[in-house]
């Protein structure tokens, strides 16, 4: 056969199907780092949509490595959850959303302890006390119920 000569290789297609790559996941710690896509498959929101949050929302810092790769801190993951409750769930708009941040009502209510409200209620008006209980409550439902839903997945 001579240098110039068409090598006769079958087409991909001609092999048949090619078998799914296995899906390997590993279970990570709580205060694991995770990647864009992990996170994105846990919130089930494209990637595009948390580096477009990241431009939004400057409390979203997760770690760059070489070559821009981003891991996401425990607290950014669950910052993002509170965000996309409060987005998709609970109706608020980006600049809702940023002035809960301006104010401090979205770190309390990503901070407060589940079953806990670590926050200082005694102090506010009777209707604020109640709309942030009722936040509360509300963000962990969310949470819990984001949790139960991973579990039942495949």
């Amino acid at each position: 056969m001579s240098a110039s000569a068409p090598v006769n290789k079958p087409k991909p297609e001609a092999l048949g199907p090619r078998p799914a790559p296995a899906t390997r996941r590993v279970e990570k710690s709580a205060s694991a780092f995770r990647t864009i896509s992990e996170v994105a498959d846990e919130l089930e929101v494209p990637q595009h949509v948390l580096r477009f949050w990241e431009t939004k929302f400057p409390q979203v810092r997760p770690l760059k490595r070489g070559g821009g790769r981003r891991y996401y801190r425990p607290e950014d993951v669950e910052l993002l959850r509170q965000i996309r409750s409060l987005l998709y769930h609970e109706g608020y708009t980006i600049k809702g959303v940023q002035r809960l941040m301006r104010e401090g009502t979205l770190k309390e209510r990503v901070e407060a302890p589940e079953g806990d409200a670590a926050i200082d209620l005694s102090q506010l008006s009777e209707g604020e006390r109640r709309r942030r209980e009722v936040a509360i409550a509300i963000g962990q439902l969310n949470a819990l119920r984001d949790r139960l839903l991973a579990l039942l997945e495949p």
